[in-house]
């Protein structure tokens, strides 16, 4: 397997993690370059699959910030949130008031203020086009559950 720099390099379109069954409701997420995490239902530190979501959200968002603004001045210090709202109507469980906040702090000097300048800009430019987490949730797109097949063989990508 050839191994890119990055995700965003890689010139294969296709993303995937598979699951692994530890016991009701805990699960092992992997990547295929190797990495791990626990998902669960809330009742320990295991992230849920909606703050898996909402994490993927702020750390895309960021990336591209890093990318655009980092041009000019890295961030010393800085944090993000991501929030939703859970409800349960009509349309069945789904996340509302979905919304990011970023405090990146730059250093003093040119470049510095620059960075500063250029970071509405960044974040925009993340939020309406780059951010393929974000516009995949504005834009929608459906997704497609199906049970594999009574041999259990895991597809190849």
């Amino acid at each position: 397997m050839t191994v890119y720099p990055t995700e965003a390099t890689n010139p294969d379109t296709l993303r995937y993690v598979e699951l692994t069954r530890q016991r009701k409701a805990r699960y092992v997420a992997t990547n295929r370059r190797g990495g791990s995490i626990e998902v669960g239902e809330g009742d320990d530190a295991a992230f849920t699959p909606v703050e898996l979501l909402l994490t993927a959200l702020a750390a895309c968002t960021a990336m591209d910030v890093d990318y655009i603004v980092g041009k000019r001045a890295e961030a010393d210090s800085g944090w993000l949130s991501s929030s939703a709202r859970k409800v349960r109507d009509g349309a069945g469980n789904h996340l509302v008031d979905l919304k990011l906040i970023l405090d990146l702090r730059y250093p003093e000097g040119a470049g510095g203020d620059d960075a500063r300048t250029a970071l509405p800009m960044a974040v925009q430019r993340s939020n309406d086009r780059l951010c393929t987490v974000g516009r995949t949730v504005q834009i929608g797109t459906p997704v497609v559950a199906t049970l594999a097949g009574p041999s259990g063989v895991r597809p190849s990508y």
